[in-house]
């Protein structure tokens, strides 16, 4: 018999029970005559091997045959997950499995094989073992089957890959493991508990220390932003997000999901990110609504932002179907893709009533909470509350900044762009809204640095200038600054120094010289 740890043996297989029943000693031998006397239930009983059986230890198993084949599918991933847990739990370092449903319950045995094959491969990210089949030699249509599905899965390997350049930036598809790849940021949703408790697992007791310190601290918040531990990563973002099993809503909410991930790896000064193909496992959701969003709301930030960024879309091995569903869409993604970085405002924008330029941003969205959370991190405790948070939809200042930020990545070859503060009395924001920062506001925060406007990427700093109202209500913008070359300021300079484009003071603070280098993006009201 086959020399494993452990040997799973299912209650409903006659054969199996006979063989064991045979060549096992006193121990198995009561073990399945308890079983049959008193109609025992426990979902796993676990029994010291003895007899003729190499193995060290039997898992006995019950397993229910179900009439629907996916109710079938989801009872054998389920044993398989509790068989190699409890022998992970055990120290065990290999396991053996029957062909189950393979005997006399007529299931397609390919569906089986699948199944089975599968499960196991992604059991074993999470659990370091080896695992077996055991197959009747007569049995050939089965072991055919079995050995199909191993041989597809080893021919599979991470070099299957596709990359395409959007822009200055670099999209990528490919089959592989998500914790092994090295890029700034690997990016989990909530969707899947497999994959966070993976990612947990193989990050080690860093990332769970952090993860849970968090999550304890800030229950509601969007987003956990945890260290990498063992991982090769810088950070890892732990997503809220469920998909939604109406259309609309599912494509929102990844909107909503990509623009919150690009704002945090921004906000760290990333360069490459990894995705899973969040959502595409849930068999009532739309996969193929899944992958055009992400893939073109992606594409659509490289080119809006003009962002020098690498994305990556990480696929297991055994998703050859999602794989193969990402691959053709990434292929055919700039003939469906309008161009956006020149005729497009952001997506998050809404359809203007009159001439206004402010719109509240509802608390209920993931725009609103992404820049709350990081606001009350920047303040440390300086402020009591927000307000309210406010987009500035001006177009024409904010096509005067792109093609200005255009301009800058022509000669520069490179992204200079940072989200800085700006504070400010209250009696000042309208005209920064209508006419963004021109130079009528230099000199208005120092000119230790240069007379110019000054942003800072430290919010306390730029707290100071913003003064209260009677009311006790406070103005920060949050702006898109134009960063370019930049050298230390003095009090002498009126205009930026010949060859540079900012001065600064060498750490937080930044003086822009010319009025369309910064657009002010949100504004903030506080106490």
């Amino acid at each position: 018999m086959l020399k494993s740890d452990v040997i799973v043996v299912c209650w409903s297989s006659k054969y199996l029970l006979e063989m064991i029943y045979e060549c096992g000693g006193p121990s198995v031998r009561t073990a399945i005559n308890n079983q049959i006397e008193k109609k025992l239930k426990n979902p796993l009983t676990t029994v010291k091997s003895d007899g003729n059986i190499k193995s060290k230890r039997i898992y006995f198993i019950h397993w229910q045959p179900e009439s629907q084949i996916d109710l079938v599918k989801k009872s054998l991933e389920n044993l398989i997950s509790i068989c190699m847990e409890r022998a992970d739990n055990d120290n065990y370092k290999s396991i053996a499995y029957p062909a189950i449903g393979c005997g006399d319950y007529n299931y397609p045995i390919d569906i089986i094989a699948q199944t089975m094959v599968n499960k196991v491969h992604q059991e074993q990210i999470l659990y370091k073992m080896s695992v077996s089949f055991i197959i009747q030699s007569t049995k050939k249509d089965i072991f055919y089957h079995f050995d199909k599905q191993i041989n597809l899965f080893n021919q599979s390997t991470s070099t299957d890959s596709l990359s395409k350049i959007i822009q200055n930036g670099l999209m990528q598809i490919e089959k592989g493991d998500i914790t092994k790849q090295k890029v700034d940021v690997i990016v989990v949703s909530s969707s899947s508990d497999y994959l966070r408790q993976i990612v947990i697992i193989e990050g080690g007791e860093q990332v769970y220390e952090a993860y849970e310190r968090e999550n304890k601290t800030n229950p509601n918040s969007l987003i956990i932003s945890t260290p990498p531990g063992n991982l090769l990563c810088k950070r890892i973002f732990f997503l809220k997000w469920i998909p939604d099993e109406n259309e609309n809503l599912l494509r929102q909410s990844i909107i909503d999901f990509i623009w919150n991930v690009i704002q945090n790896v921004l906000s760290y000064k990333f360069d490459s990110i990894a995705f899973p193909p969040i959502g595409c496992a849930h068999s009532n959701i739309s996969t193929s609504i899944i992958i055009k969003t992400l893939i073109n709301q992606l594409i659509y930030q490289i080119k809006s932002r003009n962002l020098s960024l690498t994305v990556k879309f990480v696929i297991l091995p055994d998703q050859n179907d999602i794989y193969e569903e990402f691959y053709q869409e990434l292929l055919k993604c700039e003939q469906d893709i309008e161009q956006t970085n020149d005729d497009k405002v952001p997506s998050t924008w809404e359809l203007a009533a009159g001439n206004s330029f402010r719109f509240i941003i509802s608390y209920k969205l993931d725009e609103y909470k992404t820049i709350a959370d990081e606001f009350y991190r920047a303040m440390k405790g300086k402020i009591k509350k927000i307000l309210q948070i406010e987009r500035i939809q001006n177009e024409r200042w904010y096509f005067q900044y792109l093609a200005h930020k255009k301009d800058f990545f022509k000669r520069l070859n490179k992204d200079t762009e940072k989200r800085l503060y700006h504070g400010c009395p209250n009696n000042a924001v309208d005209s920064i809204i209508d006419d963004c920062f021109n130079r009528s506001f230099a000199g208005l925060h120092g000119t230790s640095y240069g007379i110019g406007v000054y942003f800072s990427s430290d919010a306390t700093y730029s707290h100071q200038f913003a003064k209260p109202n009677s009311n006790g209500e406070r103005s920060m913008f949050i702006a898109r600054v134009l960063i370019g070359k930049t050298t230390l300021g003095n009090p002498s300079m009126k205009t930026r120094p010949p060859g540079f484009d900012t001065t600064t003071d060498g750490s937080h603070i930044y003086v822009t010289y010319h009025d369309a280098q910064a657009y002010a993006e949100y504004l903030i009201t506080y106490k």
